[in-house]
């Protein structure tokens, strides 16, 4: 098993469980959109499980509730230092993470339109964007290995997504950044598997250079 390191923000997104209920501020969806110890066909490429305590010290300082991850519209909710004041509650557990997104449905209408979406079961979806601090890949050299996230560096957007980029056991191709930032994080580590196994082996011809040497010496003072 090797341990290495990633550090581009990368996107997924599940098709879990998304309810909208009427909280004491109004309009709430709840949802989890991360969640531990699940193994995950990335789209053919690999399988990917993010271990208990992986957010354990993720940066959640400031992060917006989005729509599709549409940046062009303005967030229907945000989470700053997830305190009590904040339209977005986070609340990280055994099993993952869990949100609870409070709408102004009185006054957006694309709030409004989540909200009615969300009720009917037509959006199901949850999606984050999150950086990659610690993981460990198994099999780098087989056609599918395992990647195991250990730690999760950051996390900057949560959206409710139309289209799940891939459920709880498989990818789906039409969410074409999550595919290309799974496949980037693929490269990434057998590039660096590559030159971990080229730094290896330049240590052991210095050492057979070394041994060399020293039978030379042993045997010219002979």
């Amino acid at each position: 098993m090797k341990k290495l390191k990633n550090k581009e923000l990368e996107r997924r997104s599940y098709s879990f469980e998304v309810r909208a209920e009427q909280g004491e501020r109004g309009s709430r969806i709840t949802g989890r959109p991360i969640v531990y110890n699940s193994r995950t066909d990335i789209a053919g490429l690999f399988d990917e499980i993010i271990e208990e305590g992986a957010l354990n010290g993720a940066d959640l300082r400031d992060v917006r509730f989005l729509v599709n991850h549409d940046l062009s519209k303005i967030p229907l909710a945000r989470s700053r230092n997830n305190n009590g004041n904040s339209t977005m509650q986070l609340r990280v557990d055994s099993a993952g993470m869990e949100i609870d997104v409070d709408l102004d449905t009185e006054n957006n209408a694309d709030a409004r339109a989540l909200y009615s979406a969300v009720s009917r079961g037509d959006i199901t979806g949850m999606s984050f964007m999150f950086g990659v601090d610690d993981e460990e890949w198994e099999n780098i050299e087989t056609d599918h290995p395992t990647r195991r996230i250990k730690a999760i560096s950051s996390v900057v957007e949560v959206s409710a997504v139309t289209f799940p980029a891939y459920a709880a056991t498989s990818i789906n191709a039409r969410s074409e950044e999550a595919l290309e930032s799974a496949k980037a994080a693929l490269e990434n580590a057998k590039q660096q598997r590559a030159a971990s196994l080229d730094s290896e082996d330049e240590d052991k011809k210095k050492k057979e250079l070394e041994l060399l040497k020293l039978k030379i010496q042993i045997l010219g003072g002979k």
